[in-house]
């Protein structure tokens, strides 16, 4: 019987190189998460030392908040309107349409007016904080204000952080207000249902639990969007190609966060209920 080993034998510098692929895989990783992590001190002990750019944080809370009214307003009203439609016959099976206000209520104040919000926020405003952050970056204009003395991290970073956590809220109850009244369109042309009843279906299974879950996902979905898109761009390097980097590496982390936040903000606000 042939007993020999045929396993095959891997040379010493292959190992070698294998062990330092790894070994910098790692340390690029922690490295990358000790800097996140400096970013986001760093910004918790700037941003409420003065001097306050109150002008700034305005003028940021407008290019975040009444630039997207209009995205917001239609997807919000899409929304509402499509998933009343969609939820309509699973409910006409069992004689149950007029549960749908109260499914609409619950599915959009829980969860949809703030996800979707947030989502579509990653995408226009978490990108153009990435570019334009990468753009002055790599033109060097943070780097004058370095040398002229201001300075660019409360002015840049600071500013929009604060403008993004203290606007998705805001667009996220629109949202869910807007998706209710498309709701309610849906609900009116099939049923006839008024809207003093529907408003008074809609908002009788919701609780303080439920406002309170949107409000704190739509503060942490804010900030995400902010820090992410302001820390892609205020590091990014290599020239015309890193703002494009910046921009998508914004939206991309940003959108996985919020999907990590929102399972773990519903699984801690359902231990409450």
């Amino acid at each position: 019987m042939d007993t020999t080993d045929t396993t095959p034998i891997i040379p010493e510098p292959v190992k070698q190189k294998r062990f330092a692929g790894i070994r910098k895989s790692l340390t690029d990783f922690f490295a990358s998460l000790y800097n996140i992590n400096s970013f986001i001190i760093r910004f918790f002990k700037e941003a409420f030392l003065p001097p306050y750019e109150f002008k700034e944080i305005i003028r940021q809370c407008y290019e975040t908040g009444v630039r997207s009214f209009t995205l917001i307003s239609l997807t919000g009203f899409i929304v509402g309107l499509i998933f009343t439609k969609q939820s309509r016959p699973s409910l006409a099976e069992f004689g149950a349409t007029s549960w749908l206000p109260s499914l609409v209520s619950i599915a959009i104040m829980r969860a949809l007016a703030p996800l979707v919000t947030a989502l579509i926020a990653a995408g226009k405003v978490g990108s153009s904080i990435g570019a334009e952050l990468g753009s002055m970056r790599v033109t060097e204009q943070i780097d004058a204000m370095e040398v002229s003395g201001t300075n660019p991290f409360k002015f840049l970073v600071c500013t929009r952080v604060l403008a993004t956590t203290l606007t998705i809220p805001i667009l996220a109850t629109y949202t869910g207000l807007i998706s209710i009244l498309g709701g309610f369109l849906n609900v009116y042309v099939n049923e006839g249902t008024s809207y003093r009843t529907y408003i008074g279906q809609v908002f009788d299974p919701l609780s303080f639990i439920d406002f309170t879950a949107a409000l704190i996902k739509s503060i942490v979905f804010g900030f995400t969007i902010g820090i992410v898109g302001c820390y892609q761009g205020y590091n990014s390097s290599s020239g015309t190609e890193g703002v494009g980097k910046a921009a998508n590496g914004a939206v991309v982390t940003a959108m996985f966060l919020i999907f990590i936040e929102e399972i773990t903000i519903v699984q801690i606000t359902s231990w409450f209920r």
